[in-house]
Parts: C-alpha cells; structure tokens; sequence
C-alpha cells in the first residue's frame, strides 16, 4: 500500500510484483497532483520484502516525479532493495536521502 504521508508519499507492507502496478499507479497519481518543482520523501520503512519489481516501481515514480519537475528522495530503503540495486548495477541512480 502506498499513500500520502505530508508531502511524501509512505509505502507499507511488501513491494512485490502482486502489487507492483497498484503501488506505480498510486504513487503517479500524488505526483500528478502534488506542487511543481518541489520535493517529494518517499519513505520506505515500513516496507516488509522486496523483489525486483520495486526497483521498477521507484524507477518509474523517479521518471513521473522528474516530468513534474519534482526531486523524489527515497528515505529508509530497505537492505533488500539496496542489494538488488546494486546487483543490478544501479545503485548510484537511487535517490537516498
């Protein structure tokens, strides 16, 4: 589940590929609606397992973000989807705040 925290946006529970379209979907939707040229926390730590499918998640949030002219932060990033990024190779293109 993700949903407005502030001006942030908190992801609760897991970020798999069962919910991967329904987190991307939400959390596009808050950033269509959110002030241009601001910055959006995306907070994590309450997320309870990962799989690939997040970082296609927090990847497709960075594009809509970028296209409203917003900064999307990543905050508390779970171990799990720090290791896959780096598996991936794309560690240094996550947002951690």
């Amino acid at each position: 589940m993700i949903e407005q925290n502030g001006a942030g946006l908190a992801v609760k529970g897991p970020m798999l590929i069962a919910n991967a379209s329904a987190l991307l979907e939400t959390g596009r939707s808050f950033l269509q609606g959110a002030a241009p040229a601001g910055e959006v926390l995306l907070d994590l730590s309450a997320v309870e397992e990962t799989d690939s499918s997040a970082l296609s998640v927090i990847f497709g949030l960075l594009r809509t973000a970028n296209k409203r002219g917003l900064t999307l932060r990543l905050a508390h990033a779970p171990a799990s989807m720090l290791s896959q990024a780096a598996l991936y190779g794309v560690t240094e293109s996550l947002p951690l705040a």
